[in-house]
Order: C-alpha cells, then structure tokens, then sequence
C-alpha cells in the first residue's frame, strides 16, 4: 500500500459530497464519509478528507509536487501507526 499524488488528485477532484481517502485491506480508496459506517467498509482507516487537504491548500489548485509532498506526508502518518 502505498499513497500517490494521483490518490491526492482523485480525493481532491471527486464528485462525492464529502469523499475521504481510505485504507482498507492494504488498498488505498476514496470513499464518501456515507459510507464508512457501512459493513462493507468496516476497519476502514480514514487517511485525510478533502475538507482537511482544502485547510492545507486553501481553494487554489495544487501543484504536482504539492501533491507529492502531501501524499508523502499522509503515507508517513499512516506508516508510523504500524508502530
């Protein structure tokens, strides 16, 4: 698992109403906020909402390497919870 700038990009331009980027069984998704309290999604880890990435961002549209930076940011916040 590991989380891209184009994981960033897909969080950032969906058309969900309230998308989250998600790990769930080793795969990194965007999900609506919804659906995480289905069955389905259960022990989903909530990674970042494109509310938060929007607090970091503002409305401006992010470069390829602030994109980059961010998805490293977010791979590293998920990799220290293994411990």
């Amino acid at each position: 698992m590991r989380i891209t700038a184009d994981h960033v990009r897909a969080l950032l331009e969906s058309e969900l109403s309230e998308p989250n980027l998600v790990v769930l069984e080793g795969r990194v998704s965007v999900l609506d906020a919804s659906d995480l309290g289905s069955q389905r999604y259960a022990g989903a880890l909530v990674v970042a909402s494109r509310e938060d990435l929007h607090g970091r961002l503002g409305d401006r549209e992010p470069s390829e390497r602030e994109l980059t930076e961010l998805a490293a940011g977010l791979e590293a916040g998920v990799s220290n919870l293994g411990g």
